[in-house]
């Protein structure tokens, strides 16, 4: 679930942030770091080094952010994190529109920071379970993951963004037993410390979609003292 080995290009004009940026990064566990002042430097580096994400500034002293995303959309099809002192309404929509996976407003939280980028890279190349048809035929119903919704004999009933993360792990791991803070990482990320109530209740929701009798199932089981399985 890790991408800490994944490498990141850091653009800012600024060598304090630049500075401050490399040390929360590498606190969190990232090593493969490049920075860049300009956007010839940031050129220079895409070309040369392939990084896996760029964290952008808009405001730089030889372009703009909103300009050298589409320059870099064109070499790769890389995920693209704005950090920005510049928190309008308008600013943020155009640089979503133009392609950014996420906009962050300066000053911001370095924990805000570094978990937003494990979510893009987690999203960008967690390639699993998306590659393959996910179809999950139990005996009350079948599970369709790539559409996050479940077929009841005539009823289509929709996952929920966390029910489909619980599920998605479990069906990564068939048959096997998934502890509770491995599937709480699944739903939560690194955040996901004092989440195992929470993690019952959405259990409980996914039982009344996917089983015949909820209170009795067969297909989601407790492994008591241990965690959960998805029988198949």
């Amino acid at each position: 679930m890790s991408h800490l080995n994944k490498s990141i290009l850091l653009i800012d004009d600024e060598p304090q942030i630049i500075k401050l940026l490399e040390t929360i990064l590498r606190k969190d566990g990232f090593n493969q770091i490049f920075s860049a002042l300009t956007v010839a430097e940031a050129r220079s580096i895409i070309t040369n080094k392939n990084p896996d994400i760029v964290v952008l500034d808009i405001m730089l002293p030889d372009g703009d952010g909103f300009s050298f995303i589409n320059e870099i959309k064109r070499f790769r099809d890389i995920p693209v994190l704005f950090l920005t002192a510049r928190g309008e309404a308008d600013d943020r929509v155009l640089g979503l529109g133009l392609g950014a996976d996420d906009y962050i407003v300066k000053p911001f939280m370095p924990r805000e920071l570094a978990l937003r980028i494990k979510a893009i890279l987690k999203r960008t190349y967690s390639h699993g379970i998306e590659k393959k048809q996910a179809i999950i035929n139990l005996p009350a119903c079948i599970i369709n993951l790539n559409k996050a919704e479940v077929i009841k004999g005539n009823e289509t009933i929709q996952l929920t963004a966390k029910e489909h993360a619980i599920l998605s792990m479990l069906y990564e791991n068939l048959n096997s037993i998934i502890t509770l803070d491995s599937l709480c990482q699944a739903a939560w990320d690194d955040n996901s410390y004092g989440y195992e109530n929470t993690l019952m209740v959405h259990i409980r929701h996914i039982r009344e979609k996917i089983e015949e009798i909820p209170s009795k199932p067969v297909s989601l089981v407790t492994v008591r003292g241990l965690g959960y399985k998805l029988v198949v």
